[in-house]
């Protein structure tokens, strides 16, 4: 058995929240605008997931100009929404890059590094790897690293694949640089994996609390549902304290005017509440790195 399904069980660690906080919130932007499938990418189909045409089809060996278009709404328009809403509030906010999409965008890259975000990657491409070859995704990783290194300056120290192959933990600890992995969804705290040789944080992350609900079958249809989930997900960890919550925000989905509207309230509701560390994933895995070695 390689899976571990025990986790902290029923005994938790203190959490040490800087401040006496009772949860850490820590705000995702995922910026993929320009790395998805395209054949101006050399794909051979077009991207056909999370955007505001849900169940649409991919086109294979052709261009999907709707889909182009709605991706293109996030790193023009939707980016610079959330960006204005999180700095306005002084709240800090890592981005999930993906390499090939910060270099197509200079402006925006910059704007994140002078709010003093953390920019963590995002994977070379956002693409599933499930059945990509371990070798390819390999060079992929390596490959993500020279250019984020290029683009920001220095190499990232948190990683999130997202559609992830059954290589990829195993291939983060090997290349080594990397604080924290953040491709799980099995907890509300961090942890450290020794699956693969060496005690590798994890800091997870969360689909549920997360704006991809907003263009899925089984998700949220207006900006009320989306804002009454963060809250009641904040709530009920507040109520419990020593908890993390992420909340995953993508810039041609949480970017619409209504959305921003919901994301904007939330801000304001953990703020107000006086009981939550606001913070960047990166400074969450150092926390925890030194409250709780491993």
């Amino acid at each position: 058995m390689t899976r571990d399904l025990v986790g902290y069980g029923a005994t938790l660690p203190d959490a040490q929240w800087p401040g006496g906080a009772r949860v850490a919130v820590q705000f995702v932007i995922n910026y993929e605008e320009g790395a998805e499938r395209s054949v101006d990418n050399g794909d051979g189909e077009s991207e056909a997931f999370l955007s505001e045409m849900v169940g649409a089809a991919s086109q294979t060996g052709a261009r999907a100009m709707a889909i182009e278009s709605l991706y293109e709404y996030g790193s023009r328009a939707g980016f610079w929404r959330l960006y204005r809403l999180f700095t306005q509030a002084g709240a800090p906010v890592t981005v999930f890059g993906v390499a090939r999409a910060l270099a197509t965008n200079p402006e925006a890259v910059a704007a994140m590094q002078a709010a003093g975000w953390e920019i963590a990657s995002h994977g070379l491409r956002w693409i599933d790897y499930q059945n990509i070859p371990e070798a390819t995704e390999r060079a992929h990783i390596a490959e993500a690293i020279e250019l984020h290194t290029q683009v920001i300056g220095e190499r990232p120290l948190g990683w999130y694949q997202g559609r992830t192959s059954p290589n990829t933990a195993r291939l983060i600890v090997e290349e080594g640089g990397f604080v924290y992995d953040a491709d799980s969804y099995a907890d509300d705290l961090p942890y450290y994996d020794r699956s693969h040789g060496k005690a590798q944080l994890i800091v997870p992350y969360t689909l549920d609390v997360n704006d991809m609900k907003m263009v899925a079958y089984n998700g949220f249809t207006e900006g009320e549902q989306f804002f009454r989930y963060l809250r009641d997900t904040f709530e009920m960890l507040r109520t419990e304290g020593g908890r993390m919550m992420s909340v995953g925000l993508h810039g041609r989905i949480a970017g619409k005017p209504a959305r921003a509207l919901a994301v904007a309230r939330f801000v304001d509701h953990v703020i107000a509440s006086g009981d939550a560390w606001v913070a960047r994933r990166i400074d969450i895995a150092r926390h925890w790195l030194a409250a709780h070695p491993a």
